[in-house]
């Protein structure tokens, strides 16, 4: 897998998965689309376990239905991870990757749901999880709230 530097993208106006795939192609600098895909099923996956309650219910509201799907189909950790424990887990998730590589993904994954949730959205979400999400989301800027 070649990873590059990743470059910002344009506000969305559609919500398709296959919108939401390119996005993150895009973003990720990916090869294929395939590539795309596999990595924004596993994010979210991961992310899934991540979420709490309304959380949850905010980002299922501006994504695809399958989006949603990957989302909700792993059950809330007892612990919220840290950012870094996420990343960790998403190395050992996603074929070949290193704890580098997989903050990438995890990285032009959640970018694109930023994208996608608009700023208060995502702030919210921010300030319900560990300190280190923000950076993951793009938002160094929302760092203080995190904390």
């Amino acid at each position: 897998m070649t990873v590059t530097t990743m470059q910002p993208r344009s506000p969305l106006t559609t919500s398709g998965w296959a919108d939401l795939v390119e996005a993150v192609r895009e973003t990720g600098r990916y090869p294929t689309a395939a590539e795309a895909e596999l990595v924004t099923r596993i994010v979210l996956s991961g992310f899934g376990g991540v979420l709490r309650g309304d959380s949850r219910e905010a980002f299922t509201q501006v994504l695809p239905p399958e989006a949603c799907e990957a989302l909700s189909s792993t059950t809330a950790e007892i612990l919220q991870p840290t950012a870094r424990e996420f990343v960790e887990s998403m190395a050992t998730r996603i074929e070949g990757a290193t704890p580098a590589t997989a903050r990438w993904h995890v990285s032009s994954v959640l970018n694109v749901l930023a994208e996608r949730a608009g700023t208060p959205t995502t702030a919210r979400l921010i300030s319900q999880l560990p300190p280190g999400y923000a950076l993951l989301f793009g938002l160094a800027e929302l760092m203080g709230t995190a904390a």
